[in-house]
């Protein structure tokens, strides 16, 4: 299978196993998909460029709505005044802010993720019901180095994992040595800074 959407590429979790054959390519090319998908989920984030996608949204409020990682300011966006998923209202670029400024949050470079209404317009706010709908290159440009790093390692557990089918790596001085379950602490810590809202970016 070929990696779809991974953050590594299968010669770069190779080269950092030192693998320098093919046998394990069919193992290791999952392993980087499902590292890279758990990482999305550790983020609540995706890093792939999505290209320009049209994709609807219900605001936080009438002022705010955050949405999917958007690239540049080339974006359309409309809103929905019945509720309806009927977009009648085409907003102007005076009309709205796209946050966080300058895409910049806590020193990292970041795609913007929230649009706050500034003037003619305020989102419309309906029972939850969808009422923005966004235009634009979604996604990131380029996977941050942080990212494919943690993507790496993460990877070369799940892959190794499989030497380990019951948690059991071996034996040692203190007795029998366990592979730990979950996200692997560098990679958490690796891409911390990019976690959405709870303790990263918010």
């Amino acid at each position: 299978m070929a990696i779809t959407n991974g953050y590594a590429t299968l010669a770069e979790i190779k080269a950092a196993l030192r693998i320098s054959d093919s046998v394990d390519d069919a193992l290791l090319e999952p392993a980087v998909e499902s590292a890279s998908r758990l990482i999305d989920g550790h983020c609540g984030r995706a890093f792939w460029n999505a290209g320009t996608v049209t994709r609807d949204y219900v605001p936080n409020d009438n002022y705010l709505c955050e949405i999917d990682d958007l690239q540049g300011t080339a974006v359309t966006i409309k809103t929905s005044s019945g509720a309806d998923l009927t977009f009648d209202q085409t907003w102007a670029v005076t009309d709205y802010q796209l946050e966080p400024l300058n895409g910049v949050t806590a020193g990292q470079a970041t795609p913007y993720y929230k649009i706050r209404a500034i003037d003619d317009y305020t989102f419309p706010r309906e029972f939850g019901a969808a009422t923005v709908r966004v235009t634009g290159a979604m996604g990131w440009a380029a996977v941050p180095s942080a990212v494919k790093q943690a993507t790496i390692i993460q990877a070369a557990r799940i892959f190794k994992r499989l030497d380990s089918p019951l948690g059991v790596a071996g034996f040692g001085d203190l007795g029998i040595m366990r592979v730990g379950r979950g996200l692997d602490t560098d990679v958490a810590q690796l891409v911390a800074a990019y976690v959405k809202y709870p303790h990263g970016i918010a």
